[in-house]
Order: C-alpha cells, then structure tokens, then sequence
C-alpha cells in the first residue's frame, strides 16, 4: 500500500485543530500564511509543489 501526503493538506489540518485548541492562534496562523503566499507570488516559486 503506497500513501502519498501534500505539505499543503496537512499544513491545513494542523493549523484547524490548532485554531480549534486555542482561538487566539488564528490571527498567528492568518498572517504567516498570507505572508508565505505573498512570498511564492513575488519570487515565482509557483513551480514548487507544496
């Protein structure tokens, strides 16, 4: 049995438990991944599978 797992899937389901456990990581969680998607649209890095 092969099993194949996306960062971006998993970045996703740990960020919502962790949203869930504690509310006040939700502006933390919001802001680093704004800025980590501003950062693969400025510098093009939209050729790297996340």
């Amino acid at each position: 049995m092969n099993i194949h797992l996306s960062l971006g899937p998993l970045v996703a389901l740990i960020a919502g438990i962790l949203i869930l456990i504690v509310p006040r990581l939700l502006n933390f969680i919001v802001a680093i991944y704004l800025i980590i998607i501003g950062l693969i649209g400025v510098f093009g890095l939209s050729a790297t599978h996340f």
